[in-house]
């Protein structure tokens, strides 16, 4: 640059707010003061040793990317990553990151909200991350559902939980309609609906809690294999089977006749 020039194209500062702290190659970093700390890195650290270190070759999917944080991270270590989210102003975040820190060429950013997956064709991600996204949707099954039609290997689940941590031992049993005290019972699997905002925000809809998470999971046919951290989970797709997979509701809710995806 010349003396005097002035520098092309928008700023950190032009692009405020952020909610994702980027660390830049200049080493400047989009929002050091987060009131959670240099976020999501310390969430990142959690999760990383649970990923492969070479995804030379490998499709990810970064649903609510924000503005990127994760889609880098995967693409650092060799990933062609799809990032996406609904909100305009993150994307732009993204875009602009993706330039700074040379990864464009890895990575892509689109205005899409999970449930576009199920009126598109089939595609297949071996990496797919859903962290931070579950709470604010209005239907969640079918978020869960339409991702088990893309039959990831390997899912990252995080969201939002009430502080009950158990699961109660008869969460699987047939109850009757005599037992339904059971239901109110602590690890009892049950969703909290926000009729409001929680924090401020209208978009926070629901809040599970633990066992609520893991059955949810199971009836769209992905199993927790581990949790690298509080709220976050590993999920393996399972053999979809009577039981797990409503072809019939998902077909009304979707209008795909497709068949669901095969043994994993």
């Amino acid at each position: 640059m010349t003396h005097g020039a002035k520098p092309t194209g928008p700023t950190v500062e032009d692009l405020a707010p952020w909610f994702h702290n980027l660390h830049l190659p200049d080493g400047r970093q989009t929002r050091p003061d987060h009131p959670f700390g240099d976020f999501p890195a310390w969430k990142w650290a959690e999760i990383a040793p649970h990923l492969p270190a070479d995804l030379t070759g490998a499709r990810c999917l970064d649903i609510g990317c924000n503005s990127g944080f994760y889609s880098f991270e995967l693409a650092r270590r060799g990933a062609t990553v799809v990032g996406i989210d609904i909100n305009d102003h993150f994307l732009r975040q993204a875009r602009w990151a993706a330039g700074h820190m040379g990864l464009e060429d890895r990575v892509s950013f689109e205005n899409r909200a999970v449930y576009d997956y199920a009126r598109l064709p089939r595609e297949h991600f071996d990496i797919v991350l859903f962290m931070g996204v579950f709470y604010h949707l209005r239907y969640p099954m079918l978020a869960l559902d339409t991702l088990r039609r893309l039959d990831p290997d390997l899912m990252v689940f995080q969201t939002l939980t009430t502080p009950d941590p158990d699961v109660d031992p008869r969460a699987m049993d047939d109850i009757g309609f005599q037992e339904r005290e059971i239901l109110d019972r602590p690890g009892w699997p049950r969703l909290a609906f926000i009729e409001n905002a929680l924090n401020a925000d209208p978009t926070n809809w629901w809040v599970p809690n633990h066992a609520a998470v893991v059955g949810m999971l199971l009836a769209a046919a992905f199993r927790v294999t581990a949790r690298p951290g509080a709220e976050t989970y590993l999920c393996r797709p399972m053999a979809i089977h009577s039981g797990f997979w409503q072809p019939e509701e998902f077909q009304g809710a979707t209008g795909l006749t497709d068949e669901p995806p095969g043994e994993p």
